[in-house]
């Protein structure tokens, strides 16, 4: 295992430790509420947007251990996309990190519910002391994420995906662009810039890390891109070719898979120069980078 690969797991096995600790139970919401929402939540993924926050407050110089709470948070946030996304009224999915979706395993009024109450619990997480000690911090951090999620992010990228389904000319690529930054990218600039107000970061730093966060998005939804036309199911856990099967004008199906993995390199390189001015305090940064564009799952 290289570094990258240890900070990355140890990041994941304390989100993962913050979320069974802080997810509601049986005992306090009803049962099956409580199972569907840890369901969707526990158990799976890589949790690379809280491993963002962490990373990115510590390159701030902010504690990293203030930041896994945060980045719980925004998990919560993105497994409620992920529930949400598979419903039969959206992508219409049966199976999601290898086993059946939230809506396959319980049902789809469950899900749409256990959808609703991790994206409000998020905002619970945040606006509690006990989690982010500073009040302007709080604010700040509740906003953020806010923004990233709503209509003017992954909420609007969403509306935009589900229209190009059906439009009667496929989207060209600059619509593309915008959909991908506003669906994928704006949550996972949020998280970088989540790290760099935990750390209290000067307005410049928070300003590389955001763009540092864009720059991952579009790479993060680049290889996605390339992986539902050249990935294995088993191994992406999840189904593939759907971009194809809806007609849906991709970067891929635009370009190719050459000039996509090209792009995919070029955008690391600008990743790694965005975070030059840190030196050695952004190799694992970096990494992530790289890890986004080389994924095989």
């Amino acid at each position: 295992m290289t570094a990258f690969d240890t900070r990355l797991e140890s990041a994941a096995a304390a989100v993962e430790a913050a979320l069974e600790r802080l997810l509601p139970t049986v005992a306090v919401v009803p049962e099956t509420l409580a199972e569907a929402m840890r369901y969707a939540t526990l158990g799976g993924g890589k949790r690379f947007r809280p491993f963002l926050a962490i990373e990115s407050a510590r390159l701030a110089g902010g504690d990293p251990e203030a930041a896994v709470a945060v980045g719980a948070a925004f998990e919560c946030v993105h497994c409620y996309s992920l529930v949400h996304d598979d419903l039969p009224a959206m992508d219409d999915d049966d199976m999601r990190r290898g086993r059946p979706t939230v809506h396959k395993a319980f049902d789809e009024a469950t899900a749409i519910l256990a959808g609703d109450a991790l994206l409000t619990f998020a905002f619970e997480i945040l606006g509690d002391p006990a989690q982010v000690s500073d009040p302007s911090a709080r604010a700040e951090l509740a906003l953020c994420l806010a923004r990233a999620a709503g209509a003017g992010g992954m909420v609007g990228g969403q509306v935009l995906d589900l229209a190009a389904e059906t439009a009667d000319v496929p989207l060209g690529e600059a619509d593309i662009r915008r959909l991908q930054a506003m669906k994928t990218g704006a949550l996972i600039a949020a998280a970088c810039e989540a790290g760099a107000i935990l750390a209290g970061a000067s307005a410049d730093d928070r300003a590389r890390l955001v763009r540092f966060g864009q720059i991952v998005g579009a790479a993060f939804q680049l290889a996605d891109d390339l992986l539902d036309v050249t990935g294995d199911e088993a191994a992406v856990g999840k189904r593939i070719g759907k971009d194809a099967d809806r007609g849906k004008a991709t970067l891929v199906s635009i370009h190719g898979e050459t000039w996509a993995r090209t792009r995919l390199a070029e955008l690391v390189a600008e990743a790694s120069e965005i975070l030059a001015p840190y030196g050695a305090r952004a190799e694992t940064l970096v990494a992530a980078a790289r890890f986004v564009a080389e994924r095989k799952a």
